[in-house]
Parts: structure tokens; C-alpha cells; sequence
């Protein structure tokens, strides 16, 4: 067992990419300059010149690859093909079907395609099209979750299944430590994703209440009660604040399109509304109610304690990695 990167990255620690706009470009920079892989969020809508811009000025802040996650279920194509045409690093998708055309249009452009899949049989089908690694998530993850199983159960499976292909198998949901790395790759885990331990940071563009509630709550609840409308059969697992444990019951045919509006945000240049159950977790720009808005976490929320800068967090990672493996499984040989 050891440390090593993956796809031409010093580390094969990922930072998740965190929505609607929690990745910016100075988180993203600062995960790429620790040797991270650091990863911006597209916007949900058609915008290719805006994402043009907003991989340009990521490359102001490094010289060191990164790449953009793309959620599958909202118009894409054009987004795509500018991320393409800017050659980042790293195309990671996420549900939706990765095809073949899609993964051989990348890799004529020299973009590594790595979806993220929540079940063996997408693990199966993205291996069939020639992706470049796979990221297992697993149900302990904070945000949108798109499988039902642990981590733990799901990721030796995807691993026995990838084989000898030589592809790396990415491990995500309720990673925030080394201990969680470690186990990761005792499993067969090439890389670890995180997302709740980077919104947790100071380049992270989170509002500084959704920072400290992640400092301050320990429990997390899967739930469906945030954007049915917007993003229909998308469970999310979430902080158990006050606000969620009023509503955690919320009738199944309510949704957030007839509700009040709690506040506002700018997201990626756009000024939006947020209506309550509307699942828009707040920026730096956002106003309003915030506390009844959604605090998307993953299930080891509780282990983080502090805001840290996301090159500390790296590098913390790979030296207290080093030392759990040094100490806890060369002594024991």
C-alpha cells in the first residue's frame, strides 16, 4: 500500500466539484497548486462563454492541471464541447450516460474523462466506453447521491470488476482524513474524492454560515425534501439542522415551485431567487434566510473541526497518510 498519483497528478486526492459554485477558481487553484485535483463546477445551464472565462482565470491562479465536473441531467453540449475546446485536464460526469462518442471526443482533445457512479453496473458500462478512472460514491456522501450502497460495501466490487485494466478507482462519500484515505485504499482505492472537507476551506466560495454549521453539526439525514422540481429523483444527504428536522417530513407532493422566496444569490454571474425546499446551498453573494436553506454533507461531517486553508488539507492528507501507514502497517509485518 502506498501513496501514489493518478492521471498525471502528483496526489490522487480529488477535491469533488462542489454546487452550484462552491469550486471556484481559487479553490480549484489552491487544491492544483498542493498536487490535488482540483475540480470546477459547470453551471447548469448553457453558458460556454462564461465557462470559458471561468477556466481562463483558474489558469491566472495555476499552472498546474485541474479540471470541471459536469452533472448529465441539465443541458450540456454546448458546455462540453468549450471544455474541450480550453483542454482541461479532467472531465469528470456525473448522472447521465457517459458514451463512447463523448469519451472519444475528449480524449481527441486531450481531456481524461472519469465519471462518478453510484453502482456496479455503472461502474460496468463506464469501463466499456473507455473512461480514464471511475469514482465510486458511496451513499455516506454529502450533496446529490445517486446510489444506495456504503462506500465500503460498493468499492472492493468496482475494484474486483475494473481487474487488471488499469484503470484507477477514485473512492468518495464521507472521506475527511488520512484514516478514511487509508481505508480507501486498503480497499483497492487508487484516489480519494472529497467534497464536505473542501467546502470547509478558505478558498471554498461557501457562505461563512454554511462554513461554520459544518464545524458545528455532526449529524446528517439522506432526504428528498430539496429541489424535487428543479432536479426530480435526486436524493441529497444534508445537515439535520433545525430548519430540516422541522420540515424532514415534508408531504410528497410539495415542492419548492409554490414556495416563499427565503433569499437571494448571484451563481455563476446570474442573479437567482431561492425559494424555500429549493436545495441552493448558499455563497458568498447569498442573502436572506440562510439557515432554512440546504447544507449539503457528507456523513463525516463531524470529524472536521476547522476551516483550513485547501493546500493545508492536502497536504495534511498525505502526511498523516504517510505516517498511519508507516506506523500502523509496516510495524505490523
Amino acid at each position: 500500500m502506498g501513496l501514489k498519483g493518478i492521471l498525471g497528478f502528483e496526489y490522487g486526492i480529488v477535491q469533488a466539484p462542489l454546487g452550484p459554485d462552491i469550486s471556484g477558481p481559487e479553490l480549484v487553484a489552491a487544491v492544483a497548486n498542493a498536487g490535488g485535483i482540483g475540480l470546477l463546477r459547470c453551471p447548469d445551464w448553457e453558458c460556454p462563454d462564461y465557462l470559458r472565462e471561468l477556466i481562463r482565470k483558474t489558469k491566472t491562479l495555476t499552472d498546474k492541471p485541474f479540471g470541471i465536473g459536469v452533472v448529465l441531467a441539465f443541458p450540456h453540449e454546448l458546455n462540453i464541447k468549450a471544455i474541450l475546446e480550453e483542454k482541461v485536464a479532467v472531465l469528470q460526469l456525473y448522472w447521465g450516460e457517459c458514451s463512447k462518442e463523448l469519451v472519444d471526443d475528449a480524449h481527441r482533445a486531450g481531456v481524461k474523462v472519469v465519471p462518478q457512479v453510484g453502482s456496479v453496473e455503472e461502474a460496468r458500462k463506464a469501463v466499456a466506453v473507455g473512461v480514464d478512472a471511475i469514482i465510486v460514491q458511496g451513499n455516506e456522501a454529502g450533496g446529490h447521491v445517486i446510489g444506495k450502497d456504503a462506500l465500503f460495501s460498493l468499492l472492493p466490487r468496482v475494484v474486483d470488476l475494473v481487474g487488471e485494466c488499469g484503470i484507477p478507482v477514485i473512492a468518495a462519500g464521507g472521506i475527511v482524513d488520512a484514516r478514511g484515505y487509508v481505508a480507501a485504499l486498503s480497499l483497492g482505492a487508487q484516489g480519494v474524492s472529497l467534497g464536505t472537507r473542501f467546502v470547509a476551506t478558505h478558498e471554498s466560495y461557501a457562505h461563512p454560515i454554511y462554513k461554520r454549521m459544518l464545524v458545528e453539526y455532526e449529524k446528517t439525514e439522506y432526504t428528498d425534501i430539496f429541489g424535487r422540481a428543479r432536479w426530480p429523483g435526486a436524493p441529497q444527504r444534508v445537515l439535520e439542522t433545525p430548519f430540516f428536522d422541522d420540515w424532514r417530513s415534508l408531504s410528497a407532493d410539495e415542492n419548492e415551485v409554490n414556495q416563499p422566496i427565503i433569499g437571494r444569490s448571484t451563481i455563476h454571474g446570474v442573479e437567482k431567487e431561492i425559494r424555500r425546499f429549493a436545495g441552493t446551498v448558499p455563497n458568498m453573494t447569498t442573502t436572506g434566510d440562510l439557515e432554512s436553506m440546504a447544507m449539503y454533507a457528507g456523513q463525516s461531517v463531524g470529524l472536521i473541526k476547522e476551516i483550513l486553508p485547501a493546500g493545508e488539507v492536502v497536504k495534511n492528507l498525505v502526511e498523516a497518510a504517510q505516517l498511519l501507514i508507516l506506523q500502523k502497517f509496516k510495524n505490523a509485518t
